[in-house]
């Protein structure tokens, strides 16, 4: 099986969230996709943590040790489908950048935010809980 994995799911293992089992166990064998943006966007979630100081830095450079030990495919997306995404639907170009992914590649969607979640499913996305 192939999934479009949001970043959180990558942020919620790397930072040994509640989730990450509930994780480990829906992607088992999967092999992971993501638009490429997803180390950008990694590298901008662990600053924001260290910034409201969630996190140390050397927490957050840990964190981005362990991301890149997940094996994931990165994928161009198509910005121009992706910025009518979030235009029609209210949200950030980086949340449309998945759910395109998963549009075009017709893989299912693991992600964290329910808002992604219930945007996915008005657009036939199959979704992994």
């Amino acid at each position: 099986m192939k999934i479009v994995s949001d970043t959180n799911i990558l942020l919620a293992v790397a930072l040994n969230e509640p989730e990450k089992q509930r994780i480990i166990e829906v992607t088992a064998g999967a092999e992971i996709v993501g638009p490429e943006i997803i180390p950008y966007e990694i590298g901008n979630a662990l600053s924001a943590m260290v910034k409201r100081k969630r996190l140390t830095s050397d927490q957050a450079l840990s964190a981005l040790l362990a991301t890149r030990s997940i094996p994931i495919r990165l994928v161009s997306v198509d910005v121009a489908l992706a910025l009518q995404l979030a235009a029609d639907f209210g949200l950030y170009a980086y949340d449309a950048y998945f759910l395109h992914c998963a549009l075009a590649l017709n893989h299912p969607l693991l992600t964290l935010d329910a808002r992604m979640k219930q945007i996915a499913t008005e657009l036939n996305i199959s979704i992994l809980e």
